[in-house]
């Protein structure tokens, strides 16, 4: 996580003081991880938004409450969390008249390192030249083979197979620090078990 400066001190003081020039800022620097958390709950990109503009909201209505030693992005990504569950057991309430009862809905519980590598992986394909993009999305997500990608694009099947490469290069390289992180982590917990 990024160490913060003077400038993010001010920053802070200014989102505690109820400035909205400030929430939009850090609206610009988490609202993509704000999202990542919202998503991974609700599973609906519509009501993901709804839950991403609420948690900003509500954040901004008790920025006079945050303590200005904390970090702002646990606290940010514990309010979308609350906000995506109560968002979810809303859409899941009956109305008044002849309906089915209401049903608990399980929650797998997202860590703060899950998000943030969803978060990292969004931006390493965001990051992508966009004929690149296009390929894994197609692929990845639509589940398109490299011949119907080809029609699709209008392309030889030789330049999808390249593009793919090339794209999964990129990506593996930009990624390659949560392998990295994970294998620490994988050893501290295997230290932690035998010790």
């Amino acid at each position: 996580m990024a160490t913060w400066g003077v400038a993010d001190a001010a920053l802070v003081a200014q989102f505690r003081a109820g400035d909205p020039d400030a929430i939009r800022e850090l609206y610009g620097r988490f609202g993509g991880a704000v999202s990542t958390v919202a998503r991974s709950i609700v599973r609906d990109p519509e009501l993901a938004s709804e839950v991403v503009q609420s948690t900003f909201v509500k954040a901004w209505r008790s920025a006079h409450q945050f303590e200005g030693d904390r970090e702002l992005a646990p606290w940010l990504y514990a309010i979308a969390r609350r906000t995506a569950i109560d968002a979810l057991r809303k859409e899941h309430k009956p109305t008044r008249g002849d309906h089915e009862p209401e049903i608990d809905v399980g929650v797998e519980p997202h860590t703060f390192e899950r998000t943030w590598i969803q978060f990292e992986v969004r931006q390493a394909i965001d990051s992508l030249p966009a004929d690149e993009r296009e390929v894994v999305r197609r692929s990845h997500l639509l589940g398109e083979t490299h011949a119907q990608i080809a029609e699709a694009m209008g392309v030889p099947v030789g330049t999808v197979k390249s593009r793919s490469g090339r794209a999964h290069r990129r990506l593996a390289s930009a990624l390659a620090h949560l392998d990295a992180n994970r294998s620490a982590s994988d050893d501290v917990e295997r230290g932690e078990a035998t010790s």
